[in-house]
């Protein structure tokens, strides 16, 4: 399964017709909005599609893009791009970093240098990697994917082809957030005899798809509120992180429909979160400009992977997750946590601790859900603190 460089290009025919669709947006009413307490708030969307339309410069981020060595490869007729970055040190460890939704590949530039070549960043040439950024398949330039059932444990069979068959690395280190972070807690599962030590800055258990109602994700901690309290807590809760995984888990592809044919409305499915799950403080643009904003959508407008992005979720849901073996901890290769943002845990609890065999944590007040972005330095300390000892 040969590798062969890739180029990013997108064709200025599809540069184009995104143009023509912002210079004619149909755009929706919005009142009593400011707070965005209904959704994306209008006035700040319109802003940014002027900015997209009026100063937003794609053909300059795709050069800084292609400044990295990108490559793509066919596994198992699954379309796999990847940035590989050799280390400079004296042993570098191989290291596969999986991104999450809705992030990209492009999420996880921050920390490629200073993994890849620590010395020339402050660090320790003995820290240093041999980092490996796919991008998921069916988001980015890993498209177009055309076969059902690609999730995110499959997604660590291909990882796992695509480091040891594809690249020749008899062992290798694994890392992720959010979605990345079940594709790597995955490989630490099924693959325990190949991977030397996983990072992960969501301590997800693999099964969070596996029960009845799937997008739920409540807080057990609501119960002590009173009622009406309660109840409110609890809407906002869903909304904050229930909505998106209802529609994608069981109606992706109407979903899809919408935002395939219209930039704005992908724009504003892809902003809210950005906003709310960031450490931004409803700030976007204190964690994210503008320009990072537009990058991210044109990464899943102009590749057309929205559709399969969102499928992401589809797949875990009714492709559920079984386990290989019955053995404590699920996840048999040694783990590092970082555990990030103003409430993160002080410490591990008990339930971590049996779920993976942990050998480091370590805790950064700030940073969100796109962790490796917003305090790119506090990830890249937890990661070479995992692996220092696992070397």
């Amino acid at each position: 399964m040969p590798a062969e460089p890739f180029t990013i290009a997108i064709p200025d025919e599809k540069l184009a017709d995104l143009r023509g669709r912002l210079a004619r947006v149909n755009w929706a009413p919005d009142f009593g909005n400011d707070d965005w307490a209904y959704g994306v708030n209008g006035a700040y969307l319109r802003e940014l599609a002027d900015h997209w339309l009026q100063r937003y410069d794609w053909r300059a981020h795709e050069a800084e893009m292609n400044r990295l060595p990108n490559y793509r490869v066919a596994i198992e007729g699954v379309p796999v791009h990847f940035a590989h970055v050799r280390g400079e040190g004296p042993n570098p460890i191989p290291l596969v970093l999986s991104h999450g939704w809705p992030w990209t590949f492009w999420d996880l530039r921050h920390v490629i240098g200073p993994l890849s070549d620590p010395a020339a960043h402050g660090g320790d040439p003995a820290d240093a990697f041999d980092v490996v950024v796919p991008s998921l398949p069916g988001f980015g330039f890993s498209t177009p994917l055309t076969v059902p059932g690609v999730n995110f444990w499959r997604t660590a069979d291909l990882w796992d082809q695509l480091m040891r068959g594809v690249l020749g690395y008899e062992r290798y280190g694994a890392q992720g957030g959010d979605w990345g972070a079940l594709v790597t807690s995955q490989l630490g599962h099924r693959y325990a005899e190949h991977v030397i030590g996983i990072h992960l800055t969501d301590a997800i258990m693999l099964d969070l798809f596996s029960h009845d109602r799937p997008w739920v994700l409540g807080d057990p901690g609501l119960a002590t509120l009173p009622a009406g309290e309660a109840r409110r807590a609890q809407l906002a809760r869903m909304r904050l992180y229930s909505s998106h995984v209802a529609v994608q888990t069981l109606d992706p592809q109407t979903l899809a429909f919408m935002a395939h044919d219209s930039p704005i409305g992908l724009c504003a499915w892809i902003l809210e979160r950005r906003r709310n799950w960031g450490d931004t403080n409803g700030d976007v643009e204190s964690r994210f400009p503008k320009d990072d904003l537009l990058t991210t959508m044109m990464l899943y407008w102009a590749t057309d992977a929205f559709v399969t992005s969102v499928r992401y979720y589809y797949e875990a849901a009714w492709n559920p997750w079984r386990p290989d073996h019955d053995r404590t901890p699920v996840v048999e290769a040694p783990a590092g946590v970082t555990f990030h943002g103003p409430d993160a845990p002080r410490e591990p609890g008990a339930q971590l601790r049996r779920y993976w065999n942990l050998v480091h944590w370590d805790r950064h007040p700030a940073g969100g859900h796109f962790a490796p972005a917003e305090e790119p330095e506090a990830i890249v300390r937890g990661i070479r603190a995992t692996f220092r000892a696992l070397r």
